[in-house]
């Protein structure tokens, strides 16, 4: 079956997609009923579908493909290491040149206070690690007590049930069996949906912030390990947190003595125009977790950078830390990550993003504010977010949450544009390499889209 994309027409694949394949986060009812659009090629910013159609990425993939489709020179990375070594664990005091070489590489572009790397396979593993390893560095300290860690309302943190408790989604919640226990969650900084009438961004920053302290002192300082947040709330909806919002957390972990994980998991690795959104916000977590962008979705890598604080505890006990994967540090995936971040290097994708995207990015979402269906457009380096709403001025929005965003969603796809619908929030993370002729193409698919979406609800939309 290697060659199946090219024996078998569209509606085969679609066939048998459905006899065998269960997709993650779907409705596979209705999936079945509608069959599964067919991708079979990448190039730069675009996808192609099994039915010819070509189609502007505006999702990097799943926020991942930073340096665009159908790299070579990441393929001939894989294909060298697969023939000299394709793959050796890394347990039992053994490790390779790849999985050296990448953690250098990374001790040098992450802040100056981490310089160690545990790696995995995806952000839901790193994060489960991150967990891990935050009990055993408080119980390392004598004080096991510490288990709490606080994250956030509609953050996104993974899918297993550690991962998926640790984050703040109510969907992910329903099928964990229960959600495990240890976990708090505060309101999200997002002001759009937070933010009361005449606050501003700065006080309301402020006020979101010292839902952490509040937190803190709720349940005991001496109960809590850590405070676990995305610099950008990613997956809950592009949710940005005003200038305050961030130097107020730092202020509050230092002062009560806990850890700070940032998830960057969507953020590292360029998309906010610094390596890591940690620099770009100013703030000096203890562990940063990654995926994702990191070997730009090539080849499944993660994993989470650890500052020397943790790393000290680690060293002063004669102990193993009983944690743990096959692929830790895969070879492959480790050579594929160093090109990538070479290939990023060479051509300043960070500098550019920095200089050029986020601008740009910014400048093409604006454009949209005053159409009748939207409520609010924001944007940070290469993430961006259009609100839908059913009443612009009260921020009122359609009933049956996610109805809307589907129906402009199908719209963009339609009109050969990816971008993703959460609930009724419009969000995109372009391929860090577009240039002027994409983004002209993103402005006329998004009124294109928007339009047909507003004749659709036409009858819904406030006077």
């Amino acid at each position: 079956m290697s060659n199946v994309k090219l024996k078998n027409s569209t509606t085969e694949l679609r066939d048998l997609d459905a006899l065998h394949h269960l997709h993650p986060f779907t409705d596979h009812k209705s999936l079945r009923s509608g069959g599964a659009r067919v991708i079979v090629k990448g190039d730069g910013p675009y996808v192609w579908d099994s039915e010819g159609h070509r189609i502007l990425d505006g999702m990097a993939g799943l926020w991942t493909t930073n340096v665009g489709y159908g790299r070579s020179e990441l393929a001939d990375a894989a294909r060298d290491q697969m023939l000299e070594l394709p793959f050796y664990n890394t347990f039992f005091r053994t490790t390779h040149p790849p999985v050296v070489a990448l953690s250098q590489k990374l001790a040098g572009i992450t802040p100056a206070h981490i310089n160690q790397v545990f790696y995995g396979s995806s952000g839901s593993e790193s994060n489960d690690t991150a967990i891990r390893l935050i009990r055993h560095y408080w119980t390392l300290k004598g004080e096991p007590k510490r288990r709490i860690i606080i994250s956030r309302k509609n953050a996104y943190h993974g899918s297993t049930i550690a991962a998926g408790s640790m984050g703040g989604m109510g969907h992910v919640h329903k099928h964990s069996y229960p959600v495990y226990e240890g976990f708090r969650h505060i309101m999200d900084p997002c002001w759009f949906d937070e933010g009361q009438d005449g606050e501003s961004l700065e006080a309301f920053g402020l006020r979101a912030a010292r839902a952490l302290e509040d937190e803190i002192l709720a349940v005991g300082p001496e109960n809590v390990a850590a405070f676990a947040g995305e610099p950008v709330q990613g997956a809950g909806g592009v949710k940005i947190a005003p200038p305050s919002y961030w130097k107020e957390i730092q202020r509050i972990v230092d002062t009560y003595g806990i850890l700070l994980l940032a998830d960057e998991v969507i953020t590292g690795f360029g998309r906010l125009g610094t390596w890591f959104a940690s620099d770009y916000y100013g703030i000096k977590p203890n562990i940063i977790t990654f995926a994702k962008a990191v070997t730009s979705g090539y080849l499944p890598l993660s994993g989470i950078l650890v500052d020397d604080r943790i790393v000290a505890a680690l060293m002063d006990h004669d102990d193993d830390f009983n944690h743990g994967y096959t692929f830790s540090g895969h070879p492959v995936a480790c050579a594929v990550a160093l090109k990538n971040i070479e290939i990023m290097e060479r051509e300043n994708l960070v500098a550019r993003v920095a200089d050029y995207g986020a601008p740009a990015l910014a400048k093409l979402l604006a454009r949209f504010e005053d159409h009748p269906l939207v409520g609010e457009v924001r944007s940070v380096g290469m993430m961006g977010a259009i609100e839908l709403v059913a009443d612009k001025r009260t921020r009122r929005r359609f009933d049956n949450p996610g109805r809307v965003g589907l129906i402009c969603r199908d719209h963009f796809f339609r009109e050969g544009f990816i971008m993703r619908a959460v609930f009724d929030t419009m969000v995109c993370a372009p391929p860090l390499i577009w240039g002027d002729g994409e983004f002209a193409e993103a402005e006329r698919v998004i009124g294109r889209a928007l339009d047909l979406t507003l004749a659709d609800v036409a009858g819904e939309i406030a006077a």
